[in-house]
């Protein structure tokens, strides 16, 4: 299978990463040590000993944790629209697009072999566990007007679209989608740490499912002419 690339915004690193063999495996290793110990735990110098390097060598990549994490969040969504992109190529009906896109936001990630260096499943749940704080934070306007989010806005853009293809009389589609990749994660984050908020429950594959129809449900509700109309 042919190995794929991201392009990323170049504002999110010092050095691009996927450029050498240390910085692929500076992402690799982040990625498990961030799963693994969490954001707050999660140290330069935890990972220095990981990749066998200094802190150093790290921090000729990335500025600090925060831009790491905003790098691996980035990516992710980066890569779920060139996926909805792929998926959705070839698909003339709009509720179908909408349908493929919704499920690919919402399955539980397997290993993508186009991209060995990373491990998808591990990045979702840093996804549901910490992507709330790449941009919870002071300098989010500094941040925003450096494209440091682009990829998820990107990737708003592209579904939002598809929602307007159902109904280009529809008002909220970024509203409607940003609100749903939101929820996508956080229901999943719920439903295994606060129950109370979600009625999805946190049992293996059926979460992920249950997640899926209730965000294609709300979508389609939401989105279809309310005369009838098509």
């Amino acid at each position: 299978m042919a190995l794929l690339r991201l392009e990323m915004n170049s504002n999110l690193f010092l050095k691009d990463p996927q450029d050498t063999d240390l910085g692929r495996k500076i992402i690799d290793e982040s990625i498990k040590l961030i799963d693994d110990l969490g954001l707050e735990a999660f140290t330069f110098k935890k990972l220095s000993i990981a990749i066998e390097s200094t802190e150093a060598s790290i921090y000729r990549y990335f500025e600090n944790k925060h831009k790491l994490l905003v790098y691996l969040i980035a990516w992710y969504w980066n890569w779920l629209e060139y996926r909805i992109e792929f998926m959705t190529n070839n698909v003339i009906s709009a509720e179908e697009k909408i349908g493929i896109a919704v499920e690919l936001v919402t399955e539980k990630n397997e290993y993508d072999n186009s991209f060995p260096t990373i491990d998808e499943s591990a990045l979702q749940r840093i996804v549901i566990n910490e992507s709330d704080k790449a941009y919870l934070t002071k300098q989010v306007d500094d941040d925003n007007k450096e494209g440091l989010f682009r990829g998820f806005k990107s990737l708003c853009k592209r579904i939002a679209a598809i929602v307007l293809e159902i109904n280009p009389d529809y008002e909220y589609p970024h509203s409607l989608v940003s609100t749903v990749l939101q929820a996508a994660h956080q229901q999943i984050f719920f439903s295994e740490h606060l129950p109370s908020l979600s009625n999805h429950k946190f049992e293996k594959q059926q979460v992920f499912e249950q997640n899926r129809k209730f965000l294609l449900e709300m979508v389609l509700r939401s989105v279809k002419p309310k005369n009838g109309k098509q």
